[in-house]
């Protein structure tokens, strides 16, 4: 006996949706998985109107492409679209490619790929040199949207998502381009929506508060936090991503004058890590832990005038921190020197400043020189004694003066 074939045009588009099994499309799709193998069968009955339209959307392909007869015999080809129509900035500029182009499930492991090592060489590599690679790994991100569809689409457009993110932070945080950081962050929430990733949607929401906070726009900056919870609760998200939830909402109140509050969230925090979590934390949320958590508890105290306390805390904080950590070193070297400064010692605040700028000079980063700017501007009624002076000739020197104005 001959063995049939089947339809082996609609296992073949499962497969490069990247539903490696008939049950995985089966639960995609909401139906049962003898219902999946009878329309890869060999005479496959039209699946109704309504699964039709779903599995259409999933595998990229109209009912004829993916091997049924057409009710009436009438083809609908015509409605062929590997891409539905978006708005979203980024993605809709791509254009549709035609079927037959449609990448292999094993695109989304190799872009993921490149992903995952722009992640781990943010914290190394300078940001301007990183950040042209991970625009130009989004570009590739968005062109490749519109070859995959199916499971292969979503996991292609969750690390997009997480490319757009890393490429706002580095503008927000490293380059100080905070109109360019919002845009790009846009880009990245409309890639998690492609993904329906509600976790990334949440952490990209909460980079966004950040913009308005440090502008001193509180209700712009707490409208988008509940924002950012709301689709952390969509997740579940763990113990420390809520933690890490907490200290953005408490670093835009500081920066709002909200110190109280601020404490207030910071110790909410402090008592979710403690509690722990049955819910596993994403694997790009790597900027968080119990040190950043003191870090922006150190922060808040400065800010609320609390000095032995911030002191005592900033200084676990430096003890403890990775030596991997670098930039985010020279924001606590800086925040140690505004310290030193408040309490009339110059001869300290000054010694933590170019601690700081010793630490600029190997990896730049923008907040670290906002921090070590604010110190000198506060050591202005000591800028006759000879340690302030001897740290404007490091803060002017050609080196950083050229970064500086650079930026």
């Amino acid at each position: 006996m001959v063995r049939t074939a089947g339809n082996i045009r609609l296992k073949s588009a499962r497969l490069a949706a990247g539903y490696n099994s008939q049950q995985a499309l089966a639960d995609a799709l909401g139906v049962g998985v003898r219902q999946v193998r009878r329309w890869e069968s060999e005479a496959p009955p039209s699946p109704q109107p309504e699964v039709a339209q779903t599995l259409m959307r999933l595998l990229g392909q109209d009912l004829e492409s993916l091997g049924f007869t057409p009710a009436g015999g009438a083809s609908d080809r015509g409605r062929r679209s590997v891409l539905p129509a978006t708005a979203a900035v980024g993605l809709s500029t791509v254009p549709t490619q035609a079927a037959g182009a449609m990448q292999p499930p094993s695109v989304a492991e190799d872009f993921e790929a490149v992903t995952r090592s722009h992640r781990r060489l943010y914290w190394s590599v300078a940001p301007s040199t990183l950040h042209p690679s991970a625009l130009a790994h989004a570009t590739l991100g968005c062109a490749l949207m519109s070859e995959t569809v199916g499971q292969t689409r979503a996991r292609t457009a969750a690390a997009l998502a997480e490319t757009w993110l890393l490429a706002g932070r580095i503008e927000f945080f490293d380059l100080r381009e905070a109109d360019r950081a919002q845009q790009t962050l846009l880009r990245a929430l409309q890639a998690a929506g492609e993904a329906d990733d509600a976790l990334l949607g949440s952490a990209i929401l909460a980079h966004t508060a950040f913009i308005p906070g440090w502008a001193g726009d509180r209700e712009a900056a707490l409208e988008r936090m509940v924002a950012a919870r709301t689709y952390a609760r969509r997740g579940p998200a763990s113990a420390p991503m809520l933690a890490w939830l907490d200290a953005v909402e408490a670093e835009c109140e500081t920066r709002c004058g909200q110190t109280r509050t601020a404490l207030h969230l910071i110790g909410h925090a402090e008592d979710l890590l403690a509690a722990g979590s049955e819910h596993g934390t994403p694997p790009w949320f790597d900027w968080f832990s119990s040190v950043r958590l003191a870090a922006f508890k150190g922060n808040t105290q400065l800010t609320a005038g609390h000095l032995p306390q911030a002191r005592a805390t900033l200084l676990g904080v430096l003890d403890a921190l990775d030596a991997s950590e670098e930039k985010q070193s020279t924001v606590l070297l800086g925040d140690l020197a505004a310290i030193e400064a408040k309490a009339g010692d110059p001869d300290a605040a000054c010694g933590y400043a170019v601690r700081a700028l010793d630490q600029l000079e190997r990896t730049w980063y923008a907040m670290g020189m906002d921090r070590v700017r604010e110190v000198r501007r506060a050591l202005a009624p000591h800028q006759h004694e000879r340690c302030v002076r001897e740290l404007d000739d490091r803060l002017y020197g050609w080196s950083t003066t050229v970064s500086a104005l650079a930026r």
